[in-house]
C-alpha cells in the first residue's frame, strides 16, 4: 500500500477535527508523520529565564517523544498588539510558522500588552488576536489551535508588566476561544501556587517552564504528565 502524502493526510485529519472537540485528545497513531506542535510567543516561550534548552516548548518535547515534532517560535519582547511596541505579527519567526505546517499551534501573547506602552491599545487586543487565530486557520494543514491563559505576574510585576492587566486579558481569551471554538492551556493557573519559580516575577525558572510543559502536555494528550 503506498502511504498517502503529508497534505492528504492532513486533509483527512482536518475532516476528523471537525468531528472532534477542541479539547478532545490529539492520538498522534492518526497521523502519518509525527504531530507539528508550533508554540508561538515572546520571551517566556522562547524560553528567557530558564536553562538553556529547557523552555517550556522543548520540556513539551520531552514529555511527548518521538511521535510529535514541537517547534519554538517565540521571540522576546513581542507584543500581540498590532500597535504594540514589538509586534509579533512583523517578525520573520512568524512567517516561519505559517509555513511550518503545524497539526497544532499553541498561542501564549498578552504579557508585554499589559504595558502602560501598549495597553493604551487594549481596545484592539480582541481583534488582533481574532486575525493571528484566523492566520493560522486558513492554513492548508488546518491545524487544531490552543490558546493559553499567561503566566501570572506575582506583584508588583516588572517591567511595567502587571497582572491586573493580565487578568482582563484572560477574560477575553476565555471569551474568544468559546467564541472561535479554540482549546485552552491555563499557564496561569499552572504557575499560580508557584511565585518562587518567577524569580523575576514574569519569566519561569526552568521549574516553571517544566510546570508549564506539563500544563501543555495534559490538554494535548488528555493524560497526566508523567513525572520527571
Amino acid at each position: 500500500m503506498k502511504l498517502i502524502s503529508r497534505s492528504l493526510a492532513a486533509g483527512l485529519l482536518a475532516m476528523s477535527n471537525l468531528l472532534a472537540g477542541p479539547m478532545d485528545p490529539i492520538k498522534p497513531d492518526d497521523y502519518k508523520a509525527p504531530v507539528r506542535v508550533s508554540c508561538i510567543g515572546d520571551s517566556i516561550t522562547e524560553g528567557s529565564g530558564a536553562a538553556p534548552g529547557k523552555a517550556y516548548p522543548s520540556q513539551l518535547q520531552e514529555l511527548l517523544g518521538d511521535k510529535w515534532k514541537v517547534t519554538n517560535f517565540g521571540i522576546s519582547g513581542r507584543t500581540l498588539l498590532k500597535n504594540g511596541d514589538f509586534p509579533y505579527w512583523k517578525e520573520e519567526k512568524y512567517q516561519f510558522a505559517l509555513k511550518s505546517e503545524p497539526d497544532v499551534v499553541i498561542i501564549m501573547l498578552g504579557t508585554n500588552d499589559t504595558k502602560p506602552q501598549n495597553w493604551k491599545f487594549e481596545k484592539e487586543f480582541v481583534a488582533d488576536y481574532t486575525e493571528l487565530v484566523k492566520s493560522f486557520q486558513a492554513l492548508p494543514s488546518k491545524p487544531r489551535i490552543y490558546v493559553c491563559r499567561p503566566c501570572p505576574v506575582p506583584e508588583p510585576g516588572n517591567f511595567g508588566i502587571n497582572e491586573k492587566n493580565l487578568k482582563e486579558w484572560i477574560k477575553r481569551i476565555d471569551k474568544l476561544a468559546k467564541e472561535m471554538d479554540l482549546g485552552v492551556i491555563d499557564m496561569h493557573a499552572a504557575l499560580k501556587r508557584h511565585p518562587e519559580m518567577l524569580p523575576d516575577r514574569v519569566h519561569p525558572d526552568t521549574a516553571g517552564a517544566g510546570e508549564m510543559a506539563k500544563a501543555a502536555f495534559e490538554v494535548l494528550t488528555g493524560d497526566k504528565a508523567p513525572k520527571r
